[in-house]
């Protein structure tokens, strides 16, 4: 059986963009959360969310795996972007839809 890490890899992995949240992309359960899935709707952006709150292994397993103490947390093509300070300000920049184009997944332009 795999462990929780191969887990949580294989669904970075397998999904371009993929959002550790509290509840669900439809029914975000905290601000943050809910922060993050408006901003990545507002971008038009496709992404999988992952309910942490579903799975205590995988609610702890996260942590684990990016060393980042809170949920949510954003990974493009495997690669974690941030929680959702990070996320929030990369956006207001205009930074996150310029990372988002640079990994070749579609999303609105935003003048910061």
């Amino acid at each position: 059986m795999a462990s929780i890490q191969d887990s949580i890899k294989q669904e970075i992995d397998a999904n371009p963009v993929v959002l550790f949240m509290k509840g669900t992309p439809q029914m975000p359960m905290c601000g943050f959360s809910g922060q993050c899935v408006q901003i990545l709707d507002y971008l038009g952006v496709s992404y999988k969310g992952v309910n942490v709150l579903a799975d205590e292994e995988i609610r702890q397993g996260i942590k684990e795996f990016s060393n980042w103490p809170t949920i949510p947390q954003l990974y493009v093509k495997g690669e974690f972007v941030g929680g959702c300070d990070i996320v929030r300000e990369m956006f207001q920049s205009g930074e996150l839809s310029q990372h988002f184009n640079e990994a070749g997944i579609a999303c609105k332009a935003v003048e910061a």
